[in-house]
């Protein structure tokens, strides 16, 4: 891994651990976790609460992370049995312009507001969408009752208690101001980050060379 993909993981991760995201590192290691996703408001994912994982690549951001659904979620772009999510800037079109952050906050909310289904991995949700919207949405509604609501997600995936007793990962919650305090520790023995700044410095060949 190049000094340049390491420092930019470190600084899209610890941004992600200081917003007001719940983040859990898989054996304390930046480069793979899960985080507890909030459907986007005003649409019919708005009371579901899914479980993404992510896996960031050795050469991310020049490579785009590894992003799925852990728990089931009905929609046009999202396979049921995997969670995989078919957006292209997530996939063809990423650049390392995006962060994590982007990716939570605004790509996938945006995916699940609007759908595109002429791209589907989800071929039953793609046609129920474009001929019976009003069922199309109840079906929505449905797999949120039967594997996306709070206490469904508190059943498979546990609380903070039971994560710290499993010890399978560190689970970092907005509700934990001390979560924040050891973040902007680390953040202060590195440099922040710029952006703009600092991809202009970024050797782009660090791609070919991993």
């Amino acid at each position: 891994m190049s000094s340049n993909s390491k420092r930019r993981i470190e600084t899209d991760v610890m941004k992600l651990l200081m917003s007001d995201h719940e983040v859990e590192l898989i054996n304390d290691s930046m480069q793979e976790f899960h985080i507890k996703f909030h459907g986007p408001k005003d649409t019919p994912y708005e009371n579901g609460v899914w479980r993404l994982h992510v896996e960031l690549p050795d050469n991310y951001p020049f490579k785009s992370p590894s992003i799925g659904f852990v728990n089931k979620i009905y929609h046009p772009n999202i396979d049921i049995a995997s969670g995989s999510i078919c957006l292209d800037v997530i996939n063809s079109t990423w650049s390392p312009l995006y962060d994590l952050l982007n990716i939570v906050e605004w790509m996938i909310p945006g995916l699940l507001k609007e759908p595109n289904g002429s791209d589907p991995l989800n071929n039953e949700a793609a046609t129920l969408q474009l001929r019976d919207k009003k069922m199309y949405e109840e079906k929505i509604k449905e797999y949120i009752d039967k594997y996306a609501t709070e206490e469904k997600y508190e059943a498979q995936f546990g609380n903070d208690d039971e994560d710290e007793d499993d010890g399978e990962g560190e689970e970092w919650g907005n509700d934990d101001s001390k979560n924040k305090d050891v973040v902007e520790s680390d953040l202060s023995d590195s440099a922040e980050f710029n952006s703009s700044e600092e991809l202009s410095d970024i050797n782009m060949s660090d791609e070919e060379d991993d």
